[in-house]
């Protein structure tokens, strides 16, 4: 580590402000950007905590959506969210162990998008909304490829609106050492349709299964799913897990996911 400014503002127009400065960082939970300063591989010369902003805390339930505010801890959205998206709770429930449940939060996780992340895959099958320090992008138009997102430089997830769906379940193969998706897979079927949203698996990062939802649109069952396949071209093939094997899993973890939330 090395000497830096670090700043704890109460509201969300102060973090602003603050990370307005010149080499300012923002620090949600601090569950990469902490390693990642010990590692020297960011310098910034001012940390701002949003750990104080009050504004961005909490979970709440109404007229069929949910909001989390950027600043909320996994574990408070497992808690919270229990009742109204079990789907969305079971999956935060499962987010590394409990010192990195009651530490990192949801804002923290959306504003990095690790592609073997959890909440990108729930957000982009929710179609979920998120509403920032400026304005509010659809989970469609936000994700841009790894580590990459639509945000503008000083801008803050301040909150995520997701629609509650009709059924929905999440299915993730752990890497067991760092227990990141090795490859994740949320499905989520609503009255207009069913997304299914794929995670650690693709060199592009989250993505949506076009072909799989269309056929669960025609019957939502494990069945309809029957001969589909994805391309492993494109896929993250590592030490871990090839493409062909990627490709592979996220298949029998989209059938799995129909078959718990059916």
């Amino acid at each position: 580590m090395y000497e830096f400014e670090f700043e704890k503002p109460a509201s969300v127009a102060e973090a602003v402000a603050a990370l307005a400065e010149e080499d300012a960082l923002a620090l949600g939970g601090g569950q990469t950007l902490i390693p990642t300063l010990k590692q020297r591989l960011a310098m910034p010369s001012k940390l701002v905590s949003l750990a104080g902003i009050a504004e961005m805390k909490g979970v709440s339930a109404g007229d069929g959506v949910l909001s989390i505010g950027g600043a909320t801890t996994h574990a408070e959205v497992a808690a919270a969210a229990a009742g109204s998206y079990p789907a969305l709770a079971d999956l935060a429930s499962h987010i590394g162990d409990p010192a990195v449940r009651n530490r990192g939060t949801i804002g923290g996780s959306l504003a990095n998008n690790d592609p073997a992340a959890c909440y990108p895959a729930a957000a982009l099958a929710s179609g979920a909304t998120i509403v920032t320090s400026t304005r509010e992008i659809a989970a469609d138009d936000y994700f841009r490829g790894l580590f990459e997102t639509a945000l503008n430089e000083g801008e803050i997830i301040t909150a995520v609106r997701f629609p509650v769906p009709e059924k929905a379940n999440y299915q993730k193969f752990e890497q067991p050492a760092s227990r990141f998706a090795l490859v994740g897979v949320f499905v989520a079927k609503y009255a207009a349709g069913v997304r299914v949203a794929v995670t650690g698996a693709s060199e592009a990062g989250v993505f949506r299964w076009r072909e799989a939802e269309a056929a669960l649109d025609a019957g939502f069952s494990p069945d309809a799913l029957d001969g589909l396949s994805l391309d492993a071209d494109g896929m993250i093939g590592d030490l871990h897990g090839t493409k062909e094997y990627r490709a592979h899993l996220a298949a029998v973890m989209t059938r799995r996911a129909v078959a718990a939330a059916a």
